[in-house]
């Protein structure tokens, strides 16, 4: 037996060291470009009705969200009066506390400047909203935002 080996020909080994650095771009690329959902809908996604006139709203941290539509699950009915604040179905009741828990986040300076934002669906009872503006005004929540999607006036 001899202690030398025989050379093998052919291509060498693919190197992997850069590996680790396009592994960690891609990571901090798909990081950097992900938007996280903040709320999961527990009412079917609202149809918005359309306006001619919208303004998009500027500060999007100052804003807070109400949702107003058909719950999904049926032990809440399917009627298109639910309210959804955050991740549950709530009633108008629930608005003030709320709103006072969204404005514990947000400096005391910028509470005029927050905005309570209603995305309702078009089916929606009026009856709903009205109740849920008592509420705002209970609260001094009085900056109000009903959101919509841009349309011609001759939508229906």
């Amino acid at each position: 037996m001899s202690k030398f080996k025989k050379k093998k020909s052919g291509q060498p080994a693919i190197s992997t060291a850069s590996l680790p650095d396009i592994v960690f771009m891609l990571l901090f690329f798909f990081m950097v470009t992900t938007v996280m959902r903040e709320t999961d809908l527990a009412i079917e996604s609202p149809k918005l009705p359309s306006a001619t006139e919208v303004k998009k709203l500027e500060k999007k941290s100052l804003v807070t969200t109400i949702y107003v539509g058909k719950a999904k699950d049926a032990k809440y009915g399917k009627k298109f009066n639910s309210i959804q604040l955050n991740d549950k179905i709530a009633t108008p009741e629930d608005i003030p506390a709320f709103i006072i828990n969204s404005r514990l986040d947000v400096s005391e300076e910028h509470h005029p400047r927050m905005t309570t934002s209603i995305k309702a669906d078009k089916q929606m009872n009026v009856g709903t909203l009205t109740d849920i503006r008592i509420k705002l005004r209970d609260v001094n929540a009085l900056k109000l935002s009903l959101s919509t999607h841009k349309g011609s006036s001759i939508d229906k």
